[in-house]
């Protein structure tokens, strides 16, 4: 998954050989299977076995933490698996945004 602007900083300048080494060494270019799809061994770049899109494997953070990159916290997984595991981190992200930019957003009204 891209990276945001505001979280390219916390990667490390070897981010890209630290990806490579989880997808195509670790994984041979295929997902490693998530908690909620363990056997999910969709092949990068070839249609996914379940949904039929395009796999694009990415390299997950397990704590969620983009300067944590320990090899025993990243995983190899296609957008389902990744996606599927991020969700609640995201929806916590999304409501405690939209909070911050309401709360601001009183802080100028009249």
């Amino acid at each position: 998954m891209p990276i945001s602007k505001e979280n390219r900083r916390k990667y490390p300048d070897n981010w890209v050989t630290i990806a490579f080494e989880v997808k195509h060494v670790r994984a041979k270019r295929r997902c490693e299977g998530s908690p909620q799809f363990p056997d999910c061994r969709a092949e990068d770049r070839k249609p996914h076995p379940e949904t039929g899109s395009l796999v694009v494997l990415t390299v997950a953070h397990l704590d969620h933490d983009p300067t944590n990159n320990r090899i025993t916290n990243l995983r190899a997984w296609c957008q389902r698996c990744h996606n599927t595991y991020d969700a609640e981190h995201r929806a916590k992200n999304t409501a405690a945004t939209r909070r911050a930019k309401k709360a601001t957003g009183d802080l100028f009204d009249d």
